[in-house]
């Protein structure tokens, strides 16, 4: 009996320390001010997709954890109810998590989403974004966004996402960029 109190009490620490280090995940994203990290992946279409193609719009990168779960769907249908407003600010949606082009498909055809789901099933990207959540058994990208310039250069990091005010708290900021940005 005695085995077993200790053998569970060695579990729970263990998941706590596994818990805390997933949640650490930000302390190494690339710094605004840097040139985002290029990379290319294949979208819900299965067509392969980079950032460089991007060159001479905004680009809101935004890494979520998994298709179909409520907060990921919340922030995907805020991006795409706010979608015509970043087009008339030249800039573009990605959303990047670690499930494959048939699942991001599906999530798009049932949400009715029109901007580009990027698949990172090799955890690649969300990594050198320092998004990548490792929770033992798996590993999730983390909710974070990125917004970069028309010249590749991360302007912004959002490290503690509000999933359901997020989209209008990217497009502020893209105001105020393009508005500061004009002033130079």
């Amino acid at each position: 009996m005695k085995m077993n109190v200790i053998f569970i009490a060695l579990v729970l620490v263990l998941v706590v320390v596994a818990v805390v280090r997933a949640m650490r995940t930000g302390d190494k994203a690339p710094p605004s001010g840097t040139p985002a990290p290029d990379f290319t992946l294949n979208s819900q279409d299965g067509k392969p997709l980079s950032l460089h193609d991007f060159r001479g719009k905004w680009v809101v990168l935004y890494f979520y954890p998994k298709d179909f779960t409520s907060g990921c769907t919340k922030e995907a249908h805020n991006f795409q109810r706010d979608l015509a407003q970043y087009e008339q600010k030249n800039a573009v949606i990605l959303g990047v998590s670690v499930q494959d082009e048939a699942s991001h498909q599906k999530f798009c055809a049932k949400e009715g989403l029109s901007f580009q789901l990027l698949a990172d099933t090799k955890h690649q990207v969300s990594a050198s974004y320092d998004s990548l959540v490792n929770l033992g058994v798996a590993k999730l990208s983390a909710r974070h966004t990125f917004l970069i310039d028309p010249n590749g250069i991360v302007c912004k990091a959002y490290l503690n996402v509000n999933a359901a005010k997020h989209s209008a708290e990217v497009l502020a900021d893209l105001a105020e960029l393009q508005r500061t940005s004009a002033l130079r």
